[in-house]
């Protein structure tokens, strides 16, 4: 085994022969094992139908203990986060009397906001639930830079925005991102672009309403999709009353106390934690009275069944020589389980021990071995991140809302920065919640019915990672109020980008599509923005129900990552090309072909590629076999690694696997290059054709949206394209 650079996440099949000690009698009517031989042959062992009463698959088949059941959290949590999202509530609700009815004042905050509150509030809106919840939980599923790749991807989202679009973007003193596309290309792109945009958003803020009630839900012991609702109403009210304003300086608030308290956790728990990874396992002793099937010969039970995969680790642990496996050294049960009462021992999931980081994660698909490494994955994630957010709503709302063009620039960067410094050491916190909460860990559940020939696993190869894990972490190892303050800390930064994808949502829907056909005045474009922002929270209270934490595709993290997908598709390259393009101004068809082209072919790919939904490209590795189902195996089902009998071990053929197949980063790397090829020749078209390819009258014609604090009706067309 010294072939295995990390360690098994799933673990092992512990002890068969343990069925052989179970006296608890009772039947289910679940069968743990699909297969009828294996189901009958455990249950044959166990003197009844498993899973028995009072046990679990897991123990019945595998020999691994049931899950412990976990503490509820103490009331201290549910009061302090309850008080503090009241007063989070209390600033946004006051924030009512500063809009004063004027447009600009409840869009983009007067134009009035200084550095450090655009610095603050653009981090705020970046280090969401997704860079920290979304983060911690990936990384503790799979490893650092499957979680790292959020944050990475938002801050360097805002540092390009600094350097290319922030200050352009402040400088066009317009409302809403859309106005830049009807400014530039006329009206049908701006109403694209609208729907693509609030697409997008009703997907980011359904993943941080998701963050938000994974928490409420658990400390205030309510059901997920009662707290989904909770939170988004929650986040509603205060947004609807106060707009740009509310955000903006509940966002400084959150930011102050939430960035603070989750870096002071963070920290904490790196220089604190038992273990910065878990460390090599221990292993396990044989099961009581366990005789050998063929010679009938009673084990010795002071040498255990887990056989040690290299010296140094059998060193570690005073091992024994094995008694069936020559030259070999076993698990000292004299040692280390005495009595019942008195046994140090695991699951074995961890033959070498983990690592808190793999320097080679994001160059060697190989480098997580013997598991699967989502590294193209991994990878086009920075880069929907990196992109797509360019387009995101309340980016670029928050330059918009800047007092100057340098600020919006100044305040892009440091927003990225700040983004890296708080998200990051989030990353650094998976595996130490695979310590507290992973596969060797008394609270490990398993799925009997798999089974793994790269893991050398005849059942219970896949872990189950536990949707709530580093929330009990927070509630449990670190000092109370400093626990309590970091989930208080994610709480704020679910409600900070949340608020701002409502306002983003009620006011491009009403400002950039409802007013191109119904025209009305100042004061009733705020009465509808305030409306539209209802039907939308609901919509992505929806999406967030539906998409809980424990959904296979990933909640939190995977609905950020669709979010900018979708406008990275066809949106990106007509913002660029607004400002970049060298050849006078950018063509209206070009972006129109480049807006629907682009998120046309996204929608094609979506549903045209193979996607199996574990985002794993399909590298010729044996690392990258989904778990199969084990099938009849002539009784024998011991892995490789247990000290027994070479005749009672199992027989890796006896595991039918397939090879996983998923192209999700494939298409959201081809949209946007499809995007851009649609631009340039429908652009060099009309340059040789002298004349717009298309032309939809005044909706073809770029034009400037007026907004004036005492007149919202002056509307004023810009000269048309030559």
């Amino acid at each position: 085994r010294e072939d295995i650079e990390m360690s098994r996440y799933t673990m092992c099949a512990l002890m068969l022969g343990a069925a052989v000690a179970l006296a608890v009698t009772g039947g289910a009517d679940a069968a743990c094992m699909s297969q009828k031989d294996n189901d009958d042959f455990f249950a044959g062992l166990a003197g009844a139908p498993i899973p028995l009463a009072n046990s679990c698959c897991q123990m019945d088949v595998c020999g691994i203990p049931c899950p412990a059941a976990h503490a509820k959290p103490a009331s201290g949590f549910g009061v302090g986060i309850g008080i503090m999202i009241a007063f989070f509530c209390a600033i946004g609700l006051g924030a009512f009397y500063f809009v004063g009815g004027k447009a600009e004042n409840f869009f983009v905050a007067g134009r009035s906001l200084p550095l450090f509150v655009v610095t603050l509030t653009l981090a705020s809106q970046s280090i969401d639930s997704n860079a920290l919840l979304g983060n911690a939980d990936l990384s503790y599923k799979y490893h650092f830079y499957d979680g790292a790749v959020l944050p990475i991807g938002l801050g360097l989202s805002l540092i390009l925005n600094g350097i290319f679009l922030a200050h352009k973007v402040n400088e066009e003193l317009v409302l809403t991102l859309p106005d830049i596309y009807g400014k530039k290309y006329g009206k049908v792109v701006e109403i694209c672009t609208s729907i693509c945009t609030c697409c997008s958003f009703l997907c980011l803020l359904a993943g941080n309403l998701v963050g938000m009630s994974v928490i409420l839900a658990y400390i205030f012991d309510i059901s997920e999709v009662g707290a989904v609702f909770l939170s988004g109403i929650i986040c509603l009210a205060y947004t609807a009353c106060g707009g740009l304003f509310s955000v903006a300086y509940t966002d400084v608030v959150q930011a102050a106390i939430g960035m603070i308290g989750c870096l002071s956790v963070a920290y904490w728990l790196i220089n604190n934690a038992k273990e910065e990874a878990p460390p090599p396992s221990i292993g396990m002793p044989k099961a009581p009275a366990y005789t050998t099937v063929t010679s009938g010969t009673v084990a010795n039970q002071d040498i255990g069944f887990y056989v040690y995969p290299d010296a140094a680790t059998a060193a570690m642990y005073d091992a024994v020589d094995c008694e069936f496996t020559a030259g070999e050294k076993c698990y000292n049960t004299a040692k280390w389980c005495p009595t019942d009462d008195n046994c140090v021992a695991d699951n074995g999931a961890y033959p070498i021990g983990d690592k808190r980081i793999f320097e080679n994660q994001m160059t060697d698909p190989a480098a997580l071995t013997p598991f699967p490494n989502a590294i193209f994955f991994n990878w086009a994630t920075i880069f929907v991140l990196g992109f797509g957010n360019l387009a995101a709503l309340d980016f670029q709302a928050r330059c918009m809302a800047a007092k100057t063009p340098l600020q919006a620039r100044i305040g892009c960067i440091l927003g990225g920065l700040l983004t890296f410094f708080v998200g990051i050491p989030f990353a650094y916190l998976g595996a130490i919640t695979r310590f507290y909460y992973g596969p060797d860990s008394k609270y490990a559940e398993f799925e009997a019915d798999t089974c793994s020939t790269i893991l050398d696993l005849p059942s219970c190869a896949a872990w189950k990672p536990d949707p709530q894990a580093f929330i009990k972490l927070l509630t449990t190892e670190p000092p109370a109020f400093l626990g309590g303050w970091g989930l208080l800390g994610i709480v704020a930064a679910s409600m900070s980008t949340s608020d701002g994808a409502i306002l983003a949502l009620g006011t491009v829907f009403s400002h950039n599509v409802v007013r191109h056909f119904v025209e009305f005045d100042d004061k009733k474009l705020l009465m509808i923005s305030r409306i539209a922002t209802v039907p939308f929270a609901f919509i992505a209270m929806a999406i967030a129900s539906a998409y809980k934490s424990d959904h296979p595709s990933g909640a939190t993290g995977y609905l950020l990552i669709v979010a900018f997908d979708i406008v990275l598709a066809g949106c990106i390259v007509p913002l660029f090309a607004a400002f970049y393009w060298p050849f006078g101004k950018p063509s209206p068809s070009a972006a129109l072909f480049a807006v629907v082209g682009g998120t046309l072919l996204r929608v094609i790919l979506e549903f045209s590629l193979p996607k199996d939904g574990w985002l794993l490209l399909p590298y010729n590795k044996k690392e990258f076999y989904d778990y199969g189902t084990p099938v009849k195996d002539q009784g024998t089902f011991y892995p490789t690694w247990f000290d027994v009998p070479d005749d009672e071990k199992w027989t890796p053929s006896s595991c039918p696997q397939t090879k996983f197949e998923d192209y999700t980063g494939v298409d959201s790397l081809a949209s946007p290059l499809f995007s851009l090829v649609l631009f340039l020749l429908v652009s060099g078209i009309e340059t040789v054709k002298g004349s717009p390819l298309l032309d939809f009258g005044e909706w073809s014609v770029p034009y400037n949206k007026k907004i004036n604090e005492d007149n919202a009706e002056a509307m004023t067309k810009a000269p048309s394209r030559a």
